[in-house]
């Protein structure tokens, strides 16, 4: 038998206030030694974090149907493993959190808060604000002021129906203004989600989250500094002391700093690893500096992501090697201390002491979202737009969480309060989420029923191109493409070159207009791609080209959205998409992948017609030094409105003295297969064709007459005999399906269609580049009746 001397007191022993437990260890010898791995620390917090990840990820798979964001599956998964639900079996919660458990969530959770808010700081761009407008100010501040002043004064009413200390003005506050701001860090990650990073009411959102944010955040600084002032009247005073020395430390020190090590850094490399690590190391020390002086700890780190240069090559790189780990393995630890605080049979018989607060919460989130779709109405959006961005902004997340627990630590609310403020926040969110991928739809702008394609385009007028650059790679091949097109007099060319940029390392899409002043300093480092088209084209002394630049900073997946936008607002009749040889031969087919995502989702959506080039060689050759032009250009003309898109391209061509133009049509015998509808627009076309360059010597038309996709193969590989510079081929719409009979499973699912992908492909043999053209496809609008949300006419 052990004895054990206790020192304490008997009279806390009898109180139960001392509790004695067998210290833990780490680490069992294995289960061959007959020994539970459970029963040591180690093992128990591998199986909870593991467990929770699971349970939220079943969550969502199950809600994904509902439309609801991760977030809303990681809040109520951690609720689930807390005491609402698994936990509130004694021997689920003392086997698998035990007391001991409480320490280690809750000091990883507040770690793993402290790297969300410093990615998040790392991926806002506050400069933003200097060049956002009237209208995002407007309806930003009176998102904030009217909810925070209807707030208070429900508070202010109930006064005294709270706790003494969330009845002081400080705690009142703190909370009325936390409702009234819209968190950055929480709308980004649902808003990229939904896939509205790149539309027009994401850029809005995010904007005016960016001022609500430094609002949030000016009131968070009040807040703290009249608790500070509670304790003594000094400690407000040394509390803003300490605030401007650190914030002058992050700006004038740290981020001199970290901009030195980005001028150190050779163009194309990544930032050293060093500094990467020093970096991530400072959200710590930043931490503690900032809880030390009672500045709170999160506002360190978020500070010190804000000091970050956003954006390659600094906050890419800290983004790319920390953001997986955060978010999947540290912020488990923060929804599991949420889950385990939050406790709905808490609130049982306690209206009458939740009422102020349910109230009060309750008014300032609805009263958000009202004033902020006045204020856009007011603006002249349209209902659908302002409800739309009125939601987003009430959106609620992971702020809202780190600041109930520090509530909490401040003792302004008890758990059952806790826990309402949880639920309403869920509520909201798994609420207002579905809400908004239902009413606003990104592609709905670009489903225009005008024909505006080639084939449509008014001889003797000017044609609109928008061009997508994705490297200087793609450059030679689509200015050589632009020279082939025949840019004349008559004919001129308005080429809009957008250069495609993947966002990385910040959250705040740009879209930048390289001929507006307020832009061309802010996007110096994107110059070089269009000052090298300008170069080149000024090389080529071509005068019917006028080139205007633009640049897009977007995600790949919502890149079509400024695409198929620009050439909306342009009123393009193509759009020209770059494909690489590279991403033809890549080995895992992710490069593939990604450029087809993009590829379809423009095909899909575009208001236009569109081209996809494949440059695998010059269309010139040089001699004796003298540049000399000799394209050499065939068509195959499967049928379909898209092969006579690219016939009435190739036509274009044709007018060039330089060019030599080979035009083969695929029948199919005995006509089998036929669309009447396709076949007399084919011959008119065709007609058409034969009878305008029935006298030039350099166009070649030749029909084929094919029983099965085999012999349609068959007849293009014999045409490869002779030496072609580019082939032109329609994408798919309206092909007789007896051409391709036997092939269609053989190219299904790419971007370049049967006959497009078999061109490009190695086994075919040519070194020559390819054009897949699409038709424009015009949508027509959807029955107002077909749907409840037609009927309700919201425009």
């Amino acid at each position: 038998m052990v004895k054990v001397a206790f020192v304490e007191p008997p009279a806390l022993i009898h109180k139960g206030l001392v509790i004695c437990r067998e210290k833990p260890r780490n680490h069992p010898f294995g289960i061959f030694y007959g020994e539970n791995p459970l029963d040591y620390s180690f093992p128990l917090l591998l199986l909870e974090v593991s467990s929770f990840i699971i349970i939220s990820r079943v969550i969502f798979f199950l809600l994904k149907p509902l439309r609801q964001p991760k977030i809303v599956a990681k809040i109520l998964g951690g609720i689930v493993v807390g005491p609402s639900l698994l936990s509130r079996s004694e021997k689920f919660h003392a086997y698998m959190f035990p007391d001991t458990a409480d320490f280690v969530l809750q000091n990883i959770g507040v770690i793993g808060f402290m790297y969300f808010l410093f990615l998040s700081g790392v991926k806002m761009d506050v400069t933003q604000i200097k060049r956002l407008g009237k209208k995002h100010w407007y309806i930003a501040v009176i998102g904030v002021v009217v909810p925070l002043s209807c707030s208070a004064t429900i508070a202010i009413l109930e006064r005294k129906s709270f706790n003494k200390e969330m009845a002081k003005g400080s705690s009142i506050w703190g909370i009325t203004a936390s409702l009234a701001m819209t968190s950055f860090p929480v709308i980004y990650p649902i808003v990229r989600e939904l896939n509205l990073l790149g539309s027009e009411i994401g850029r809005m959102a995010l904007s005016t989250a960016i001022i609500s944010e430094v609002i949030g955040m000016n009131g968070v600084l009040i807040f703290e500094a009249t608790k500070q002032a509670e304790y003594k009247a000094i400690s407000a005073l040394w509390y803003m002391i300490s605030l401007v020395v650190v914030a002058a430390s992050l700006i004038g020190g740290f981020r001199q700093a970290m901009i030195w090590m980005i001028r150190t850094t050779p163009e194309g490399k990544q930032v050293d690893q060093f500094y990467v690590i020093m970096i991530l190391l400072g959200v710590m020390v930043a931490g503690f500096i900032t809880d030390m002086f009672g500045l709170a700890i999160a506002n360190g780190p978020f500070w010190l992501g804000l000091a970050v240069p956003d954006g390659p090559p600094l906050g890419a790189i800290l983004v790319e090697k920390s953001e997986s780990i955060v978010i999947e393995l540290l912020m488990p630890f923060a929804f599991m201390y949420v889950g385990m605080i939050t406790d709905v049979f808490t609130l049982s018989g306690q209206w009458s002491h939740l009422k102020p607060v349910f109230l009060m919460i309750l008014a300032g989130y609805m009263i958000k979202m009202v004033s902020t779709l006045v204020a856009s109405r007011f603006f002249d959006m349209t209902i659908r737009d302002s409800l739309t961005l009125s939601l987003i902004s009430s959106l609620r997340g992971e702020t809202e969480l780190l600041l109930f627990l520090h509530w909490m630590s401040f003792k302004m609310i008890d758990q059952s309060e806790f826990t309402t403020m949880v639920l309403l926040s869920l509520s909201v969110t798994a609420i207002f989420t579905p809400l908004i991928s239902i009413l606003y739809d990104p592609t709905r702008p670009y489903m225009v029923n005008t024909r505006r394609n080639i084939q449509h385009t008014p001889p003797n007028t000017e044609l609109h191109v928008v061009v997508c650059i994705h490297s200087g790679e793609s450059l030679p091949g689509l200015v050589k493409l632009l020279e082939v097109s025949n840019p004349n007099v008559s004919g001129p060319f308005s080429v809009y070159a957008l250069c495609l940029v993947e966002l990385v390392g910040r959250s705040h899409p740009m879209f930048i207009d390289h001929e507006t002043s307020e832009h061309v300093a802010s996007s110096g480092q994107y110059n070089s791609i269009h000052n090298a088209l300008k170069i080149s084209q000024q090389a080529r002394g071509n005068e019917y080209i006028d080139i205007h630049s633009y640049t897009t900073i977007v995600p790949m997946r919502c890149m079509y959205q400024d695409i198929c936008g620009l050439a909306l607002s342009k009123k393009a009749s193509l759009i020209i998409l770059p494909l690489h040889r590279q991403a033809l031969h890549d080995l895992d087919g992710t490069m593939r992948k990604r450029a087809q995502s993009m590829n379809f989702n423009v095909l899909t959506h575009a208001p236009c017609s569109v081209g996809i080039i494949l440059d695998k060689g010059p269309y010139e050759n040089i001699v004796n030094g003298v540049f000399m032009s000799l394209h050499r250009i065939i068509v195959l003309f499967l049928g379909g409105a898209d092969a006579r898109e690219a016939l009435t391209y190739a036509d274009r061509m044709a007018a060039n003295q330089d060019t030599f133009l080979t035009v083969i049509r695929f029948l199919s015998h005995e006509n089998m297969g036929d669309d009447d509808m396709e076949k007399k627009l084919d011959d008119g076309l065709v007609t058409w064709f034969w009878v305008k360059n029935e006298g030039n010597s350099q166009v070649v038309y030749r029909e084929v007459v094919v029983k099965n996709g085999e012999e349609t193969i068959a007849a293009i590989q014999a045409l490869n005999k002779d030496l072609f510079d580019l082939w032109i081929v329609g994408r798919k719409h309206g092909v007789n399906p007896v051409i391709l009979r036997g092939l269609s499973s053989w190219g299904e699912g790419n971007e370049l269609g049967v006959i497009g992908e078999y061109v490009a492909s190695d086994d075919f043999g040519s070194s020559a580049s390819v054009l897949v053209i699409q038709q424009q496809i015009l949508r027509e609008e959807k029955s107002a009746s077909s749907s409840l949300l037609g009927r309700l006419c919201i425009y």
